[in-house]
């Protein structure tokens, strides 16, 4: 057939069909990236420079470490090796603590027996009997502390006597003009001879009073103490009657009525 020639290749292309032409080829690949060799090289060249220069000291590379002597070593010490590497927590630390109260020793403080002032001071005294406090005056007072196991006479006349924070003590006076307290203490015997207006026992667990025949008339003040009794001479002898621990109280109207209870036997 006839040959088609270029112009009219170009009028088929442009005219009822309504084609355009194809788009253009995409643009090819750009060059491949370009390593830096020669960086990489100098960088493992100096790192294996740094290495044969630390193989390279010799002897010279010891000394930074720490000497250890024979005794801290485990092949010539079999007890640090039966005894074997501490165990630490990852979660406490091993700061060192304070010490406790608990494990500190307890202190010894000195016995005291002496007049300071117008006070008689009788203090951490152990297992004497024999206690004696003699040439008292009327303004004086005694002040007993922590005493164990003692026995203490005051003889003549005193203002007041405080017994605190003693333990299975004995007292013996013969006359106070003021008060006789009892504190803090456990298992405490008072015996009377002449005359007291009152005594008072606060937060003690046992106490014993003898009172005299000149001090029936005495006050019995007691507030948060238990197993106490009073021994009232009689033919010769001591009656014992316990303090009322338990109270009753009941409103009669007006005010608040208390008053011991009963106790059953």
């Amino acid at each position: 057939g006839p040959v088609a020639s270029s112009m009219s290749m170009r009028s088929v292309l442009t005219s009822g069909s309504g084609l355009s032409p194809p788009p253009p080829p995409p643009p090819p690949p750009g060059p491949p990236p370009i390593f830096d060799t020669e960086t990489a090289k100098d960088e493992g060249t100096a790192s294996r420079s740094a290495l044969f220069a630390q193989l390279n000291q010799g002897e010279a590379i010891t000394k930074g470490l720490r000497h250890v002597s024979d005794d801290q070593k485990t092949h010539k010490n079999p007890s640090l090796r039966a005894q074997g590497p501490p165990v630490r927590s990852p979660t406490k630390s091993h700061t060192p603590s304070p010490t406790s109260p608990k494990n500190s020793p307890q202190q010894n403080h000195p016995p005291v027996l002496e007049l300071e002032g117008k006070k008689w001071r009788v203090e951490y005294q152990e297992d004497k009997n024999d206690l004696v406090i003699n040439n008292t005056e009327l303004k004086q007072v005694a002040y007993i502390f922590k005493c164990n196991k003692s026995t203490l006479q005051i003889k003549g006349k005193i203002n007041s006597i405080t017994v605190d924070n003693c333990k299975k003590f004995g007292l013996v006076f013969d006359n106070v003009v003021g008060i006789v307290e009892v504190i803090n203490s456990r298992d405490i015997q008072i015996q009377v001879m002449g005359k007291v207006p009152t005594i008072s026992i606060n937060k003690t667990e046992g106490c014993h009073i003898y009172l005299s025949e000149e001090s029936l008339d005495c006050e019995i003040v007691s507030a948060k103490s238990s197993e106490m009794n009073i021994l009232i001479p009689k033919d010769g002898d001591y009656k014992e009657f316990p303090v009322p621990e338990q109270f009753k109280t009941a409103w009669d109207g007006s005010k608040l009525v208390t008053e011991p209870a009963e106790i059953v036997g």
